[in-house]
């Protein structure tokens, strides 16, 4: 039996960390986040994603000019857009349990290729073949790939740089308003109340460059929400802005169960992009 947690809680207080002490997670711990991973996680819909945990060497440069913490996961999937999205919706399931259990996190799309390789092979035949320095690149590529990985440890508080502690304070925590994000005519005001406490906690989810592409597209009946960027967005940095749509419709899927809101839902590749659409039975 998996350890129940408080979902809520740990989407408020997770963040981003870059700094971490270079000591293996508590095996109960780890043994409580294998057991969550193992279980399904009890997901809505269907998906191929894979969750590799891998052991890296205390200080190696997997993280580009981050140290890696002994502990790590992958998330593994084909390289379409919805298999992406996928990822970024298995990940942060992952990512807020550990959170509970009272590690620290962050999401990293751009890695070493070389390194990880190293410490965690999975390219198979593909590794014969030129690879990007920085992460598997763009586009579609034959098989899986780690779409992201993410540390697992504990903050060291001690050796944060100022930047990440300016990242922290001024745009980590920023969010904007609720009112913005909404599209197809609803208004904030209109919203009942669990749908808007579900935006709420969608909102607060992480994004490259705290950029916050999600739109919420809500039906005039309020029974169906659609999760999705703007058709067209295009990200300065980041080549896989659907990842972060998947996080942001797993958080919503939780919030619609904290209100006991059962929905059917569902991903589609319409127009470029990825739509989650949620369909409830409220």
């Amino acid at each position: 039996m998996t350890k129940a947690i408080d979902w809520e809680a740990a989407i408020n207080t997770r963040r981003s960390v870059r700094s971490y002490e270079m000591r293996p997670v508590e095996e109960k711990t780890m043994s409580d986040l294998t057991d969550f991973v193992n279980s399904g996680m009890n997901l809505p819909f269907q998906h191929n994603v894979k969750v590799r945990f891998f052991k890296a060497t205390p200080g190696s440069r997997l993280y580009t000019v981050k140290m890696a913490p002994p502990d790590n996961v992958a998330f593994m999937a084909n390289t379409d857009i919805k298999s992406i999205s996928a990822a970024g919706f298995v990940g942060e399931m992952v990512i807020l349990y550990a959170t509970a259990l009272g590690l620290a996190t962050c999401w990293y799309g751009h890695y070493t290729m070389a390194e990880l390789e190293r410490l965690m092979p999975h390219l198979g035949e593909a590794g014969k073949q030129p690879q990007p320095k920085w992460g598997y690149g763009s586009g579609t590529v034959p098989g899986e790939r780690a779409i992201c990985i993410t540390p697992l440890g504990y903050w060291e508080k001690g050796g944060i740089r100022l930047m990440d502690r300016m990242t922290g304070a001024f745009i980590s925590y920023k969010r904007k308003p609720l009112g913005e994000l909404l599209e197809g005519g609803v208004k904030e005001a209109d919203l009942p109340q669990d749908i808007a406490y579900a935006i709420d906690l969608a909102r607060k989810a992480p994004s490259a460059a705290n950029s916050q592409h999600w739109r919420f597209t809500v039906s005039p009946d309020f029974k169906t929400i659609s999760v999705a960027m703007p058709v067209g967005y295009k990200h300065l940095k980041w080549e896989h802005p659907d990842v972060d749509i998947g996080i942001c419709a797993c958080h919503f899927w939780l919030g619609l169960g904290l209100k006991s809101v059962g929905c059917k839902v569902s991903l589609n590749e319409e127009q470029g992009r990825v739509v989650w659409r949620f369909e409830t039975d409220r």
